[in-house]
Parts: C-alpha cells; structure tokens; sequence
C-alpha cells in the first residue's frame, strides 16, 4: 500500500519533458518534488506562478511565495509570476497539458467531486472547474477509500460535481487505474495489494484483465 508520497511518485512518472502541469491541493503539491532531473516541466498555480519547484525546507521557506492553496513553495530558475487572470487565460487556452487534482470522489464515467461535502465542509472550488473544462489530460490523487473503509470510486458520485467525464487516470493508495467507455480499467497495483483487495474496495465497474503487475516506484527521483 502506497501512502501520500508513493502516490505522488508514481504520478511523476506520467510528466513527460516538456510538459506544463498544473498541481492541485493537497497530494498533487508533492509531485513536483518527484519528477525525473532528465526532463524539463513547467509546474503551474492558478495565483500565476510558472515555474514551481520542490517544497522548501524547513526554515527555507519564504513567506511571500505561496501556492493557489496558499502553502510554501520554492520557485526554478526563469519562473515567472503574473495576476490571476493571466494566469486562468493559460488555462482556459488549453495551455496545460496536464492537470493533477485531488478528489473525494470519482465516478466510473470520470466525473469529479473534490470541493464539498453539503453541511460538513466546503473547501471551495477554485480554479478546479475551470482546469476540469479545459484540461486535456487528467490525472487524480487520492485515497481509494474514506475513513469508514467505503469506497471514494463509484458508480456516480453522491457529492456535488466539480467536473463531468473528465478524468482519465486515477492514482491511489491501492492501484492505477484508468477511465474507460466501460467504466474503471485496473492498470497496476500497489506493492503487497492483491487485485481481490483492489475489487473489494471499489463500488464503481471494475475491469480486470490478465495478470496486473505491480506497481514500480523504486526508481523514483
């Protein structure tokens, strides 16, 4: 089983050289500290930050450097910093290639909910519609299942929807999994998960074909 970072690593190996990947709240802020030194990305926030690096130090942090989720972060050489509405133009331009998000939920058909539960929390929706609606590829970090053990990976999503169809792979705790016309395709599993446990915790359809290997992130930056 893979905790926050091991989601993150193995994420990382889904950035390609050249790429512009926008990081959401939460698990996908650690990718950018994962990411191959052989290649060369751009990481995004939608408070107009280009060029975001590896999350400081303790006792590096500058105070005045923050992301959209207003946490600390570090900045690569050349990085630029521009208002907002620059910045969601390079969104809605279609000028991310990649957009990694967390979620409490995900459905079988790709639709997101990860900005409220109704009477409990609302962390807000932020730039997360606009990435959703114009994103090419999307790429989900979570947890396959939620403090009681139920299943984050449904057949419909029982919150409000951030985004319809979109996502198109998913990265938890348990597995690799992608978004297909016939719901969840399992891709990979986590070291010393059994695709018996991976079924067990996944309410959605769950496609299961031939041997799924094991997940390989011993190799991650």
């Amino acid at each position: 089983m893979l905790d926050k970072n091991g989601i993150a690593k193995r994420i990382a190996k889904e950035v390609q050289n050249g790429y512009y990947v926008n990081l959401g709240i939460g698990i996908p802020t650690l990718v950018a500290n994962f990411v191959r030194d052989d290649i060369e990305v751009e990481f995004q926030s939608e408070n107009g930050v280009l060029g975001m690096g590896p999350f400081p130090f303790e006792g590096q942090e500058d105070a005045d450097i923050i992301n959209a989720g207003k946490q600390t972060i570090t900045t690569m050489p050349g990085a630029s910093f521009f208002d907002s509405a620059t910045s969601f133009s390079m969104i809605r331009g279609k000028h991310v290639h990649l957009t990694i998000l967390g979620a409490m939920e995900v459905s079988e058909n790709g639709d997101i909910a990860n900005w409220k539960i109704p009477g409990k929390m609302v962390k807000g929706m932020g730039g997360a519609m606009d990435l959703v609606a114009s994103a090419e590829n999307i790429i989900v970090a979570m947890m396959h299942t939620n403090k009681a053990g139920e299943s984050k990976l449904l057949k419909r999503c029982s919150l409000p929807l951030t985004g319809v169809g979109c996502v198109k792979k998913i990265v938890t705790n348990l597995a690799v999994i992608e978004v297909t016309d016939k719901g969840f395709k399992l891709l990979e599993r986590a070291p010393g998960i059994s695709v018996e446990e991976i079924v067990n915790a996944t309410e959605g359809n769950l496609i299961v074909e031939g041997a799924i290997p094991e997940m390989d992130i011993l190799f991650c930056k």
